[in-house]
């Protein structure tokens, strides 16, 4: 049927069930027209149709995009260097997820129009160096945005082999958008070689209790636009998971136009003290931030039963101290409003008496929670009761319900 239309440019994307259904002849033909082919998009492709693609050796001079994932996790993809012919003049997006492809910088040597470069699931066999991968990068002016998600901690930067940063930073003009999961000895190498606008950051490590890399890391985000706008209004998520942590900042600029930045990091470990640990050498390594609206504090663990929470929840009360979260709190010195959920609030509260000297901007703690026990209770009458004596008074409510925010009560009604 392709011979009997206009040459016009092909557009070839299917869903894996389509895929399973019709088979992929029909996707290997179309594949064929390689000169006119501008756009492939192809998840979760079957190994049998991507070693048809590996072998067409053909360029592709018309694509503009192009998304190719495995399915297999045991024995990865390999794109051989002949891949594309080794060129992509054209391409504008590339994505793989779960294949190696050791010839990637040669072909980004040719892609001077690439936006968006996202490289999935990286498996052990498509490891590059970070030096290799920022020589690939450099000549990518209109690079917007990148993703490099590893598979497993086996792909991190050797000691022994590191080079010390250069002198001069490889400029990277467009990039706002950085996502990378891995190693954080990796990220301290490729980002210590980069100079990049960025506005949204998505970093993720592997689970590490010492966290060695702290000042790096405050001095690449100081180096970025993402905490570099005075006038925005930010606020802050901290999250725990059962199998990892997270902390979101989130700013926007003072205008009806403003930008929206974005700062996310997430350690991928189960241990409750240790996700806290993390939690607090990361937060307390970052610029400070002048003005925070938010603070949200949350643990999400609605996928366990509820036998399993009861457990875990008097888990962490034997793990953590509240020298702990009063040093979590510390590195959010700005903040306006504390949001607490569930299983958190008996954890923090013995703190709170603390807080007065540590947060002086909080004007409302918000308890998302059933009623709070007796202890809690005591604990923060006098903690409102301190702020008041020392001219920082604070309101607590009581917060329920699904729909959203609801104030059941408010605590400086008890102080006489």
């Amino acid at each position: 049927m392709l011979n009997i239309w206009p040459e016009l440019p092909l557009v070839i994307m299917t869903e894996l069930e389509k895929m399973r259904r019709l088979g992929v002849d029909n996707i290997v033909a179309a594949l064929g027209q390689h000169s006119r082919v501008c756009h492939i998009n192809l998840p979760h492709s079957p190994d049998s149709l991507l070693k048809k693609i590996v072998a067409m050796k053909k360029p592709f001079p018309a694509l503009t995009d192009l998304t190719l994932s495995s399915m297999d996790r045991k024995a990865a993809m390999v794109l051989p260097d002949s891949f594309l012919d080794g060129s992509a003049p054209r391409l504008r997006k590339f994505s793989l997820a779960g294949i190696a492809f050791p010839g990637l910088g040669k072909l980004l040597l040719s892609t001077h129009h690439l936006v968006t470069l996202r490289l999935w699931d990286i498996p052990h066999s498509g490891y590059m160096s970070p030096d290799a991968m920022v020589t690939a990068l450099s000549a990518l002016t209109r690079l917007q945005r990148i993703a490099l998600t590893f598979r497993s901690p086996r792909s991190r930067a050797v000691r022994e082999s590191r080079l010390p940063p250069p002198l001069a930073r490889v400029v990277l003009p467009a990039l706002i958008t950085l996502e990378f999961q891995g190693d954080s000895e990796y990220f301290e190498d490729f980002v210590s070689r980069i100079d990049a606008p960025l506005h949204h950051i998505y970093i993720t490590f592997f689970n590490q209790l010492v966290f060695d890399t702290p000042l790096l890391l405050r001095h690449f985000i100081s180096r970025t636009k993402t905490f570099q706008a005075s006038q925005a209004h930010w606020s802050a998520n901290v999250v725990f998971r059962p199998k990892y942590a997270e902390v979101s900042f989130f700013g926007q600029e003072a205008r009806p136009d403003g930008k929206i930045r974005k700062l996310c990091l997430r350690i991928s470990c189960e241990p409750f003290d240790w996700q806290l640990s993390w939690l607090v050498q990361v937060c307390s390594s970052l610029p400070p931030v002048p003005t925070f609206e938010y603070l949200d504090i949350r643990i999400l663990e609605d996928e366990y039963p509820p036998e399993r929470q009861r457990r875990r929840q008097e888990q962490r009360q034997d793990d953590t101290e509240s020298t702990q979260w009063l040093e979590l709190c510390n590195a959010f010195t700005s903040v306006r409003c504390l949001r607490l959920s569930g299983h958190l609030v008996p954890l923090i509260v013995p703190a709170l008496k603390e807080l007065a000297q540590v947060l002086p901007a909080l004007q409302n703690i918000s308890l998302w929670e059933p009623q709070p026990s007796g202890a809690s209770r005591k604990s923060i009458e006098k903690f409102v009761a301190a702020r008041m004596l020392s001219g920082f008074p604070v309101t607590v409510h009581h917060l329920e319900g699904e729909g959203g925010w609801k104030i059941h009560w408010a605590y400086e009604t008890f102080i006489d």
